[in-house]
């Protein structure tokens, strides 16, 4: 008799970068409190390429991506949506019509994109590097990407500042070099243009500081392959180095003419515009030397994951400290929350990865949805929403930010749902019951007495919702049945029905 049990299979987690240039695969098996890489993938999609004046993506780029990601999902057969992440980059932040992307690929992948704003991916990347770059003091990270470039500073798994500025090396690359002829004025233009986009930061790092500087990604991964091939074995990018390869570049007339040893076919028509932004980054920030570190935005994406896998979601932490942040109340903050919790409990008792996702984004609105008291009264739910859209909130993607802003937006006041945003993560009618649920919990709540709710049965159905307070209670709480009155002729304006029974 064999007593003994098949070993439990490994959680398998993977995470997507839609970069700028390249879309990048990192696929991990959880081993322990750590991570085991098993395998990469790497595409050049060249999305960039396709930007047109208008900032729209053409049909040409999107349909590389779409089938980039058709790839992917061969590979990810099996795997559950909360297991993969997927971040999109500065294309598709800066892409008007980022929308069409998310939905012509919805047909091919299964798994929902992430647009997620620039301090959030150096948030991101600097995550990445701490958990694959050993050392415990402060370091500044540099991540040169396709259509932007990420600069850190922090200290262990903690940053203290984070930017990120719109230069890439496709970006400049079409910018200064746009026919693949380069020249040293083409070249000086392009640095200096590098120089004049950190000035504004450039005070705040130094004075910061740093112990050792650390460069991820491409085109600083690029730059170290070319040197070590060029007799420089230990791979440190140092000033004099950097000098020596721009001389090398300048030598010739046109990228296609760029033979360095070490630099690869497709890296050759963007690299005089990396190593323009690179040279800049050093003269602006004073930088002596740099290493490089493997870890960068998919890293961060897939430690972020295991943390939140353990119950550690970064995102409680912003949400709690702009609660403080804001002198938020509370107790009457987290009465609401409770409320709102709670109808959105009745009303989908059966909660999928996604319908457990926007709970979560519930409670975090319900708990900021004051924040707009800061700046007046008056109008204060159309504060709160500016706010929440447009502060640094880490852990947040761009989508998730918006609901929180429309959440607030709409708690309160005349429901003009045709100012609602689109969504792409999202559909508004799973939107609508959130905003009902966060209302009510507000109108409940109005009068701030501290005494405990009386149970509140809902009734959900679509578009109409039933409340059943215990016998009599409404007749001795005159106030709160005139606001419910109120808000029922709030719902009738836009179709939905509110029933109140005693």
């Amino acid at each position: 008799m064999n007593d003994t049990t098949p070993a439990e299979k490994p959680r398998e987690i993977a995470a997507i970068d839609l970069g700028s240039n390249s879309f990048h695969m990192v696929v991990a098996r959880v081993v322990g409190q750590g991570l085991q890489i098993i395998s990469r993938h790497k595409q050049r999609v060249r999305l960039a390429s396709g930007l047109d004046d208008y900032l729209n993506l053409d049909n040409a780029a999107i349909n590389r991506g779409v089938e980039c990601l058709a790839m992917f999902a061969e590979r990810l057969q099996g795997f559950d949506e909360a297991n993969v992440r997927v971040a999109a980059t500065f294309t598709l932040r800066e892409a008007k019509n980022s929308h069409i992307f998310v939905q012509r690929a919805r047909n091919v992948f299964p798994y929902p994109i992430e647009i997620i704003p620039g301090v959030e991916e150096a948030r991101l990347i600097y995550l990445g590097v701490s958990h694959t770059q050993p050392g415990d003091g402060r370091k500044l990270v540099v991540d040169i990407g396709g259509g932007s470039t990420e600069l850190v500073i922090g200290k262990g798994f903690s940053p203290t500042l984070t930017n990120s500025k719109h230069m890439g090396c496709v970006s400049y690359n079409h910018r200064f070099f746009k026919d693949g002829q380069i020249s040293i004025k083409r070249f000086a233009q392009a640095q200096l243009a590098a120089e004049l986009k950190l000035e504004s930061i450039a005070k705040q790092y130094k004075d910061c500081g740093w112990g050792e500087a650390v460069g991820s990604s491409g085109t600083i991964k690029a730059i170290r392959e070319v040197l070590i091939a060029s007799g420089h074995d230990d791979g440190i990018i140092t000033r004099k180095r950097l000098d020596g390869l721009i001389e090398q570049v300048l030598q010739v007339k046109s990228a296609s003419e760029l033979k360095l040893p070490g630099l690869t076919e497709d890296r050759q028509p963007v690299f005089a515009a990396g190593l323009a932004i690179l040279s800049g980054v050093f003269h602006a920030l004073s930088i002596e030397k740099m290493v490089y570190s493997d870890g960068a935005l998919r890293e961060g994406l897939l430690y972020e994951m295991e943390d939140r896998f353990q119950q550690s979601d970064i995102r409680s932490r912003t949400a709690a400290d702009l609660a403080e942040r804001y002198h938020i109340d509370r107790q009457h903050a987290e009465n609401v929350q409770q409320t709102a919790e709670s109808f959105y409990l009745q009303a989908e008792p059966k909660l999928g990865t996604k319908k457990a996702e926007l709970a979560i984004l519930l409670s975090w609105a319900a708990l900021l949805h004051e924040v707009g008291l800061s700046i007046s009264h008056s109008g204060f739910h159309k504060h709160s929403a500016y706010i929440l859209q447009n502060t640094n909130l880490p852990g947040f993607n761009q989508e998730q930010q918006t609901v929180l802003a429309t959440l607030t937006r709409f708690h309160r006041k005349a429901l003009k749902l045709d100012e609602m945003p689109e969504f792409t993560l999202f559909k508004a009618k799973q939107i609508y019951p959130l905003i009902r649920s966060l209302r009510l919990a507000c109108v409940l709540n109005v009068q701030r007495s501290g005494e405990p709710m009386p149970k509140v049965k809902l009734d959900a159905k679509d578009d109409s919702w039933s409340l059943t307070f215990p016998e009599n209670w409404l007749s001795q709480n005159k106030l709160l049945a005139a606001d419910l009155e109120v808000e029922k002729s709030l719902w009738d304006s836009v179709g939905w029905k509110l029933l109140v029974n005693d």
